[in-house]
């Protein structure tokens, strides 16, 4: 076990980051080389090894957190991956992507710093590729079934790895010209390196999952086929249509989605640069979002060398503790946070770069049509109308809008073939164990019979956690799995109705 007392005498003491003005300058991750292991060990003997540790309800794949904390805390890395790959396929991902919610439900949180669970775990996962403990797992027969994957986000990749370790011969299909989903063009690299991902594809194809980028099941490959062909399909293709605002002025040119915006800077080499018309250098940009998209456009406008940027978000400066309507252990409360990118433009600025409590009543442009100003006004208390008397200019030559995602694109070329419908969410619909309820009347076998159809991840969950999506992605496969078996030894660590407690 960790020390009894570690946590009484060992301050809190996250994983240091490059500084702010050092980083704005490069693509590079936040956190530079390896921190020093006696450092980590300490702050994972701050963990308690809680008789009941609640930690694992903020987890949805329910993490052995104080198991590989205590591995963790007498430096046995190889134990402590052991332990953090038996319930997350991706722990090199969560490690830099989750927000940590199993942090918000550390007992210590009660009356302390909780444990910095997340910067740990990203520890242990990269010592664990630094010193050769990821290894490819093939599975040990080959089952005679096949299983087709659409779509390649940590849904989709968990769920091919699961069965492909089941001895299914798993096919990955994704329709952008590499593999990875919104991993791949969505974040940016100073969040996470694309040799991450990079490394966790080579290592599921060493074991036997097949990969086809470029292949859109319902454009370019017919989904029907694909149900033909295969003995079961699970369907990943996340939450990707964007939330859009009405908002006089909004076909100026400059105004943009912001994952129109990201992928452009994803896709950027030195010899295929941004687009001008996507490029942030020299302009004001304003982001309109206050989420976690948001920041990631506010951390690339700044290293595109914007004049300035400012980010709109509609609701009102959280406080810094835990109201007592969110009481513990409620996971992910709203308190005032600060990102990387947050720190980078205060740095840069002097200045906390969000506008809270406002809202953008109008784009104005220049006689060219493009854009050269938000209106933007404070809101009521509590709301969403715009304040009278309280409109102000800000300057703005590209702006973003990073407002989330409604769902999965509903194109009937897949949900057709398929057999999928929408639900009242605009998601596909699916039972609590993740089959594809097929629309009524439907054809054939009565509604809600098993077809070999599954729904993993924001697809069928609509937007959430990347830690969400890899259970999503586990969960499905074990369904999956006992459909084409009649039983499964894979883990389900959630249904798809679970939610997470708020």
């Amino acid at each position: 076990m960790t020390d009894p007392a570690g946590f009484l005498h060992i301050p809190r003491r996250p994983a240091q980051s490059r500084p702010p003005g050092e980083r704005v300058g490069d693509w590079d991750e936040l956190r530079a080389g390896r921190p020093l292991l006696p450092v980590v060990s300490g702050q994972a003997r701050r963990c308690m090894d809680c008789g009941v540790p609640f930690c694992h309800g903020g987890c949805p794949l329910g993490n052995l957190i104080p198991e590989w904390n205590a591995y963790a805390a007498h430096g046995d890395w190889a134990t402590a991956s052991e332990r953090l790959h038996a319930t997350n396929n991706f722990p090199d991902f969560t490690g830099r992507l989750c927000p940590a919610p199993c942090e918000e439900s550390c007992v210590l949180a009660l009356t302390d710093d909780p444990v910095t669970i997340k910067s740990i775990e990203q520890t242990v996962a990269d010592e664990a590729w630094a010193h050769g403990y990821v290894r490819p797992l093939r599975p040990a027969q080959a089952s005679g079934r096949s299983v087709a994957v659409v779509g390649s986000g940590p849904a989709g990749l968990a769920a091919a790895q699961q069965l492909t370790r089941a001895g299914h011969a798993v096919t990955v299909y994704e329709r952008a010209d590499r593999i990875g989903g919104l991993l791949r063009y969505g974040i940016p690299d100073f969040k996470m390196s694309k040799d991450v991902l990079d490394a966790r594809i080579a290592q599921m194809a060493q074991e036997g999952t097949r990969f086809r980028p470029g292949a859109e099941v319902g454009g370019s490959v017919d989904a029907a086929r694909v149900k033909a062909e295969f003995d079961a399909v699970v369907v990943a293709t996340g939450a990707t249509v964007p939330r859009e605002m009405s908002c006089g002025g909004r076909e100026l040119a400059g105004v943009h989605q912001a994952m129109e915006y990201l992928e452009a800077a994803n896709r950027a080499t030195p010899s295929s640069p941004v687009p001008p018309s996507l490029s942030a250098r020299g302009r004001d940009v304003v982001v309109i979002g206050g989420g976690d998209t948001g920041s990631d456009c506010l951390g690339t406008a700044l290293r595109q060398g914007a004049a300035s940027v400012v980010q709109v978000d509609v609701h009102p400066r959280p406080d810094r503790d835990r109201t007592a309507e969110e009481p513990w252990p409620l996971v992910h409360p709203k308190i005032f946070r600060t990102s990387h990118a947050h720190e980078e433009a205060w740095t840069r600025d002097g200045s906390d770069p969000r506008a809270f409590s406002s809202v953008a009543v109008r784009f104005d442009g220049d006689p060219s049509g493009r854009v050269r100003a938000l209106v933007l006004s404070e809101v009521e208390p509590g709301g969403r109308n715009p304040l009278p008397d309280s409109a102000r200019e800000l300057p703005a030559q590209l702006v973003l809008l990073a407002l989330g995602f409604t769902g999965p694109r509903l194109d009937p070329r897949l949900l057709g073939p398929l057999g999928l419908a929408s639900d009242a969410e605009g998601t596909f619909a699916r039972t609590p164990s993740f089959a594809a309820l097929r629309p009524s009347p439907a054809p054939g076998p009565e509604e809600g019979a098993p077809v070999g159809v599954f729904v993993a991840g924001d697809a069928g969950r609509g937007p959430s956690l990347v830690v969400w999506a890899i259970a999503e992605g586990r969960a499905a496969a074990a369904a999956t799995d006992r459909f084409l078996r009649g039983a499964t030894e894979l883990p389900a660590p959630i249904r798809a109705t679970d939610r997470p407690l708020r």
